[in-house]
């Protein structure tokens, strides 16, 4: 399943304009807070697809029956550019557990590349939802690989994506290898370069949230 927030008029829409922006841009902290924003909206979205069980609460005038989550989700992300959206969901979901994956593209000289991961930290991951979020989802390689990762450690019973830009080509991908994963996104982009980056995009998420690196 993919949800794309763009496809009803909302907020996401204009924070997702203001991420693509050159000028809007320039700003590192606007650009975080965005994709928190995005990460915090979804987060909703989400939680309204989860179980819930009622108990009750003592008030200082008496007792009420409230509908709290069943489970908290496992909240994961793929270093570094998925932090500002992780930290958002971590706004919502404020007592889920945590897991953290380094994948990165190692670039060879005639301009292609691999996924590398090479550190993973998670909890106890049987029986549990994991919602996994990253700004892009472009050729769907480092989602998949994370997947089978994460699959390789435990397994879960539902596995969410939060981006905030995905492209088809990433989605079909990541639906052909596996189908069970619901993807939720900002905005979908149709186009993609032979180096494997979305067109129109917003460039390199990563870099914009904290700055520029040296290439892999």
């Amino acid at each position: 399943m993919v949800i794309n927030l763009s496809e009803k008029h909302s907020l996401v829409s204009n924070w997702v304009a203001e991420l693509r922006s050159e000028e809007v841009q320039k700003d590192k902290m606007r650009f975080r807070r965005n994709l928190e924003r995005i990460g915090e909206v979804i987060a909703y979205e989400i939680s309204k697809k989860m179980e819930y069980e009622e108990k009750e609460v003592e008030t200082p005038l008496g007792t009420a029956v409230s509908k709290i989550l069943k489970e908290q989700p496992i909240l994961a992300t793929i270093l570094r550019a998925g932090l500002p959206m992780h930290q958002g969901m971590l706004n919502y979901f404020d007592q889920a557990d945590n897991a953290f994956i380094s994948a990165y593209r190692k670039h060879r000289k005639d301009g292609t590349f691999e996924i590398n991961l090479e550190y993973m930290s998670c909890p106890d991951l049987n029986d549990r939802i994991i919602i996994i979020s990253d700004p892009m989802l472009a050729t769907g390689s480092s989602l998949v690989k994370t997947i089978q990762y994460l699959k390789d450690e435990g397994d879960p019973k539902e596995i969410h994506f939060v981006c905030a830009i995905a492209c088809t080509v990433g989605i079909e991908y990541v639906k052909r290898e596996d189908p069970s994963v619901t993807i939720w996104c900002g905005d979908i982009d149709d186009e993609l370069t032979a180096k494997g980056f979305i067109v129109p995009g917003l460039g390199d998420a990563g870099d914009l949230a904290f700055g520029t690196k040296i290439q892999a």
